[in-house]
């Protein structure tokens, strides 16, 4: 009925104006309509849904009773129509494309420095090696206070605000004026911004005898070169055998997860399959060139915050019987994206397909009751004890699967169940660890001792091995740590500190590493208390361990 009371009011001119601006609210809409109709093979079912939501916008201009904004009433309705969908369908704004391709591109354009906001001055924890802050001579406990002769010491500036004045493209110039201990009088440097590498890999060293670990954060596009450059080295050092610690790694590209898994797999062996509605099976396969493709022991350090990529790497080398997986059972998320851009530089990643281990285990776990019970997942896991009791998860057998060389039994219905559980232990955990940790109390104190005390450290420990053998957290440090806290208002409490004493002491130590090093060394002290860690070890160490549990 308005459709028709429209045409009997409306001049042909007026009508002409009403079909442009319906074309000026559609041509946003009719792009992404293409793109789908690609995929879908009903263009003419879509476009006809997409002309009548582009008539309600148009009426809304016309006929609405108060003024809305076009953009974001688009922008709402593409957000809760992906939302309907899955998980991991979602609508990203062209501001939040640029800052999430930086960890997965491997690099951004900046000066090169390690920093964090503490006492309200930019405190410079390290350099990156071979950045332009490295080369033109700042160093670690630098505070820089003015940004372009700006102050920014003493005016409640944030991390993020550091980054937006200190990023930028490459070749062009930032001005920062240093305050540095012994140095009466600012230091001025101008610093040509270059590409800064964003590092996937955070450790890697050999343990003993001719065990190797490396830990990574994400599946990024420089991570197979990192990969290389880390395995050189520990072979060179008589690695034979490695540890792969993928905890809390939660994916990043399919093609990196492939070829690190064919690091370790055979030629023409199966990695990961995926599959979906409009897109057919495609396999992904090991090639002829692994690292440790032929011999050695292998085990995958997996936990719940283990995703996507990590779920290939793991389970590739779980179907294979090439490893062991050890750990708790991973994330879950096994849905393909395809990245779909739109007119404004904004994009959604539809799922187009979906992951599959070689013998068939499909990744992604479930999604049936909606968004809110999803993101819950991992809450309701811990509620059931799924983390610390391995006999509080249960799986039909109609998720029975068998591995392709020695017929073990493994699990589907989404994620990866390790090999040999190792239940999170928390006898450590209370509420005032988790303050210190949560509100950064612990980090910000222990920046603030290294910072006081690096030369003289450096001259104490003058290398890591000298530290890791016999640094030792003291009384007067747990002390003062105890006061800081009370000065950022979180109050002491005498029996959750010794409960956790032993927990604050292994961070703190990590904390003191990490600033006079770099992460490479805090994990090398975090590993000294990883139950996880210590089980690969045990297990690589004997080759008749291994093969019994492999059996």
């Amino acid at each position: 009925m308005i459709v028709s009371t429209t045409r009997k009011i409306f001049s042909e001119s007026e009508r002409k104006l009403i079909l442009m601006n319906q074309f000026k609210y559609l041509k946003y809409l009719l792009f992404l309509v293409f793109i789908l109709s690609g995929i879908s093979g009903n263009s003419q079912a879509i476009y006809e849904q997409t002309f009548k939501f582009g008539r309600v916008l148009e009426w809304l201009d016309r006929y609405y009773v108060d003024s809305v904004n076009q953009e974001e009433l688009v922008e709402e309705a593409i957000i809760e129509m992906l939302d309907k969908l899955d998980p991991h369908s979602v609508y990203i704004s062209k501001k939040e494309v640029e800052k999430m391709n930086e960890p997965l591109q491997g690099n951004f354009e900046g000066i090169g420095i390690y920093f964090n906001v503490l006492h309200d001055t930019v405190l410079v924890i390290s350099t990156i090696s071979g950045g332009p802050s490295e080369k033109v001579g700042l160093r670690a406990g630098d505070r820089i206070v003015k940004i372009e002769g700006e102050d920014v010491a003493g005016t409640g500036i944030t991390n993020s605000q550091v980054m937006d004045k200190l990023r930028g493209e490459k070749g062009t110039n930032v001005t920062v004026s240093i305050k540095r201990r012994s140095v009466d009088k600012l230091l001025d440097f101008t610093i040509t911004r270059d590409k800064i590498p964003i590092y996937s890999l955070d450790a890697s060293y050999k343990v003993e005898d001719n065990i190797g670990y490396i830990k990574l954060n994400r599946f990024s596009f420089t991570t197979m070169e990192e990969f290389a450059e880390a395995v050189k080295p520990l072979k060179e050092q008589g690695v034979e055998h490695l540890i792969l610690d993928l905890t809390g790694n939660g994916g990043g590209y399919l093609e990196v997860a492939v070829n690190l898994a064919d690091q370790f797999l055979k030629e023409d062996q199966l990695v990961v399959y995926t599959k979906g509605l409009n897109n057919p099976r495609k396999d992904f396969k090991a090639t002829a060139n692994g690292a440790f493709e032929n011999d050695g022991r292998v085990v995958v350090l997996i936990d719940e915050g283990s995703a996507s990529a990590s779920e290939i790497v793991s389970g590739a080398i779980q179907d294979w019987d090439r490893g062991l997986v050890v750990g708790r059972r991973s994330f879950g998320k096994g849905l393909v994206q395809s990245p779909l851009m739109l007119p404004d530089q904004s994009m959604i990643r539809l799922t187009v397909a979906r992951y599959y281990t070689p013998t068939g285990r499909l990744i992604q776990k479930p999604y049936d009751d909606g968004a809110e019970a999803y993101a819950r997942d991992l809450t309701k896991r811990y509620e059931k004890g799924e983390f610390t009791n391995k006999d509080s998860i249960q799986f039909p057998d109609s998720l029975k699967y068998y591995t392709i060389r020695k017929n073990r039994l493994v699990y589907g219905g989404g994620g990866i169940m390790p090999d040999i559980f190792i239940p999170l232990d928390t006898t450590g955990y209370t509420d005032y660890l988790n303050d210190i940790m949560r509100k950064g109390i612990l980090n910000s104190y222990v920046l603030s001792y290294v910072d006081a005390n690096r030369k003289s450290m450096h001259k104490k420990y003058p290398s890591f091995d000298d530290f890791i053998n016999t640094f030792e957290v003291e009384q007067e440090m747990l002390d003062n740590l105890i006061e800081y806290a009370k000065d950022e208002r979180l109050l002491y409490d005498k029996d959750e500190f010794e409960q956790s004493r032993s927990e604050i002491e292994l961070i703190f130590k990590a904390y003191v590493a990490r600033d006079l090093w770099t992460q490479n060394e805090f994990h090398q002290i975090m590993n000294q208390e990883n139950p996880m860690f210590d089980k690969a070890v045990e297990i690589i160490k004997s080759a008749q361990l291994f093969s019994e549990s492999l059996k």
